[in-house]
């Protein structure tokens, strides 16, 4: 099936995997970014990428980015006026004719989750579904590619991983298979998934001590899981805005209490695989784990 593709947050960790899953596919693949210059990146990934600049506050981007496509990835940048971003790409879809919107929401957004985070999604998926588009949800759990941004500072020059969660287990996922999930979506026309939303998740649900144990595996080094306050974690994320400080916080009080532990099939329906393993991501991303020379 040939069809023009939008990825909208092309140079995240999530639209970085999605454009490579998608440009294997026969589809042409046009990156939404904030500057084309960020964007060019994903030049490596396929020349054939087509990069498109999309600045919120001029709806001309917006109508140059959806012309000709036929199906698009939602995924508005996560600042506090995302449910509005995201209000902006949906009329620009509608007026400009598009199929097919694929969500990237959160596992929370299906529940009556009080988390900022899971509102806001919420709110989305909500627009979403009053937008006339054929629509699929996806819902992942955290991304084990956090270990791997967020705490790869510490546990590459401490051998530590700092995390409010006690002993509260998550069913991480990998990234990768969020993307494969998506690229299958976007480039199925059957509609028994029209409607839909997902819950993605890992093979398992970990607790922090499980994941030390399989980067340090991977490393062939010693890294240690180490349980801290929500003071402590405040503190340590006193570089990041209060507001995404707060949001943090209250999703590792929601991983506490138990509500990112259930493990889905869904990632083996669709992306025709079984999922990454803490095992496999460890082994993948071990050079990132490891001191500088």
């Amino acid at each position: 099936m040939a069809s023009t593709i939008l990825v909208t947050g092309a140079t995240g960790t999530i639209g970085t995997e999605l454009v490579k899953a998608l440009t294997n596919r026969g589809v042409t693949v046009r990156a939404g970014v904030h500057s084309i210059i960020k964007g060019d990146r994903l030049k490596h990934l396929n020349p054939d990428v087509q990069l498109v600049e999309i600045d919120y506050h001029k709806p001309d981007s917006l109508a140059v980015a959806f012309t000709g496509v036929e199906r698009f990835f939602l995924l508005p940048p996560p600042t506090a006026d995302q449910v509005e971003l995201a209000r902006l790409l949906l009329d620009a879809a509608q007026k400009a004719g598009v199929q097919q919107v694929v969500q990237l929401s959160a596992a929370g957004a299906g529940r009556d989750s009080q988390i900022t985070i899971d509102r806001r999604h919420h709110e989305i998926e909500q627009l979403v579904a009053a937008s006339g588009l054929s629509y699929v949800v996806l819902r992942p759990e955290g991304f084990m590619q956090n270990f791997a941004t967020q705490h790869c500072e510490t546990i590459r020059d401490e051998g530590k991983i700092y995390m409010p969660l006690a002993e509260a287990q998550v069913a991480y996922i990998d990234v990768r298979d969020i993307a494969a999930a998506a690229a299958t979506l976007l480039t199925t026309d059957s509609a028994a998934h029209a409607g839909q939303a997902y819950h993605l998740t890992g093979p398992a649900a970990l607790s922090g001590q499980q994941v030390a144990e399989a980067l340090s595996q991977a490393t062939g080094r010693t890294i240690t899981y180490v349980p801290i306050s929500d003071d402590e974690a405040r503190a340590a994320m006193q570089d990041l805005p209060a507001e995404r400080v707060q949001e943090m916080l209250e999703l590792y009080a929601d991983y506490r209490a138990g509500h990112a532990a259930a493990v889905a099939q869904e990632v083996a329906t669709l992306a025709g695989h079984a999922p990454h393993t803490i095992q496999q991501f460890a082994h993948d991303y071990q050079a990132q784990f490891q001191p500088e020379a």
